[in-house]
């Protein structure tokens, strides 16, 4: 099999995909968060049929967060080599993604089970420290994650 080594992402004359490491990494993140968003499904029809105290709208919801996260992750992994970002910046994206990706998930799962929503403060102890958590979290830095990610796409790649 013969690659281009002079692209990070080479095309291989199989026809398959090279991806460098922090690549396969990054797609390898967003893998496990598929499975652990298809278990949730699982974790999910227990909780609606009544055969787990758990909220099945939010276990749902996690199911679906996760498996948008997934894709992020994937996307990002893709499209890293087109950012202008040097490795250490590329390393920090994939960070700055991952970790609200998997809060998310993380979150919305934990919260399913003291029955709140948390997505305002209404002096409910529970439902205000999932609230803060989230904006810590998950909404702050996924804003980050998704200003430097369509930031690194545009410009001249290092």
């Amino acid at each position: 099999m013969f690659c281009d080594a002079a692209h990070e992402i080479a095309v291989c004359d199989d026809g398959g995909v090279s991806g460098n490491p922090l690549q396969r990494r990054t797609a390898a993140a967003g893998a496990v968060l598929l499975v652990v968003a298809y278990l949730t499904g699982v974790i999910a029809a227990f909780a609606m049929t009544g055969k787990l105290d758990a909220d099945g709208r939010e276990l749902v919801a996690a199911h679906l967060v996760a498996t948008l996260g997934c894709l992020w992750l994937v996307a990002l992994a893709l499209t890293l080599p087109m950012t202008r970002y040097g490795e250490v910046g590329r390393r920090r994206l994939v960070w700055l993604t991952a970790v609200p990706a998997y809060a998310n998930w993380l979150v919305t799962t934990v919260k399913s089970f003291f029955h709140v929503l948390g997505v305002g403060l209404n002096g409910d102890r529970a439902n205000d420290t999932v609230f803060a958590t989230l904006g810590a979290l998950v909404v702050i830095p996924s804003f980050a994650a998704a200003i430097a990610w369509a930031y690194g796409l545009f410009g001249k790649v290092d």
